[in-house]
């Protein structure tokens, strides 16, 4: 990734925009994921856009309404409907239906873990179907907000009103409650699986050191963060919310507990999608005005990847290698960039 040193002029921003192969999706645009090489753009109603590297576009339909959430391991994307589906796409676009809800209520979480197992929510109900195929669920007090596997073991993080259930599906134990006032949505495990985080309705993130269950307050955001992601290694969590990249420090034993946020690539618009590469400290961010930028993290240089002017950023994935950035705007105009 050599065209990332910013050169003798660090002032002037470095622009790969006439790299970006365009691509029309055609549709409202929620979320992108890579399924090997290919992007799969997931519509917000009924189909996912496959994108090749050739830029050729093919559509895969999934639902027969909208499509509230989505999760992809990088040989499948699990989605879960307004239809009460929870269906699997994997890379040839093939589509499976791995369950249907019996009372046909929303499916809006859904988690895979690396093992194969996967879960899903409907309501106040979390569901696990682990390896052999068998169905555990597991009811909370109030209406799931997000659900997260622990990158070891089979322990599923469960968010609702007032805190996180940590759940061991193949245990008879009773399941551990975190507990915290008020509206819990996204949830994540830091990748060393000593930190969970979560993003609230109020515009904060909360998290619990599981040794001890030690809370820490991440807040001052202007808006409600609805974007995380783990920097390489996991000594960072990036966080939408502002109008810079907030990336609070996990790399020391306590956190970001008594630490300042880093605060990169400030813009005159709200950060609304992040995405760490999976190898190197540099990190996508997309933003309201439709700015796409590459950041390094050690020193905030930036490289252009999409100019502003249009729709806010929905949807910001790389490939597993590292080599492919692909975006997206809520209207759909989206681009691939390889780099």
């Amino acid at each position: 990734m050599e065209e990332f040193d910013p050169g003798q002029n660090a002032a002037s921003i470095v622009s790969v925009t006439d790299r970006v192969r365009p691509l029309a999706i055609g549709m409202p645009v929620t979320s992108v994921h890579f399924l090997g090489e290919i992007a799969a753009f997931v519509g917000a109603e009924e189909n996912v856009a496959l994108a090749g590297a050739d830029g050729a576009i093919s559509l895969a339909p999934v639902h027969g309404g909208g499509i509230l959430c989505a999760a992809c391991d990088g040989s499948r994307v699990l989605m879960g409907g307004d239809d009460g589906k929870l269906v699997a796409l994997d890379r040839q676009g093939e589509v499976a239906l791995l369950a249907t809800d019996p009372k046909r209520r929303w499916i809006d979480n859904v988690a895979l873990h690396p093992d194969g197992a996967f879960a899903w929510s409907a309501g106040k109900t979390a569901f696990v179907r682990g390896g052999k195929g068998e169905d555990k669920f597991f009811e909370v007090p109030s209406t799931v907000g997000g659900l997260a596997f622990a990158p070891k073991g089979l322990r599923l993080a469960i968010a609702h009103y007032n805190g996180v259930t940590l759940w061991f599906p193949n245990m008879a134990a009773n399941a551990e409650v975190l507990e915290w006032a008020g509206s819990h949505l996204g949830v994540v495990f830091s990748p060393d699986n000593k930190f969970l985080v979560t993003s609230m309705h109020e515009p904060a993130l909360h998290g619990w050191r599981l040794a001890d269950t030690r809370h820490m307050r991440m807040t001052g955001y202007p808006g409600r963060v609805r974007s995380m992601s783990w920097s390489a290694g996991g000594k960072a969590l990036a966080t939408s919310g502002a109008d810079t990249v907030i990336l609070w420090p996990f790399g020391a034993k306590d956190g970001p507990m008594g630490k300042e946020p880093a605060m990169l690539a400030p813009l005159q618009a709200r950060v609304s999608m992040v995405a760490c590469h999976p190898k190197q400290d540099i990190l996508a961010a997309g933003y309201s005005d439709g700015t796409v930028l590459m950041v390094r993290l050690n020193d905030g240089a930036e490289i252009l990847v999409r100019k502003n002017g249009g729709a806010q950023v929905a949807a910001l994935a790389w490939n597993a290698k590292g080599t492919k950035l692909a975006f997206a705007a809520e209207d759909g105009d989206a681009g691939l960039l390889a780099l």
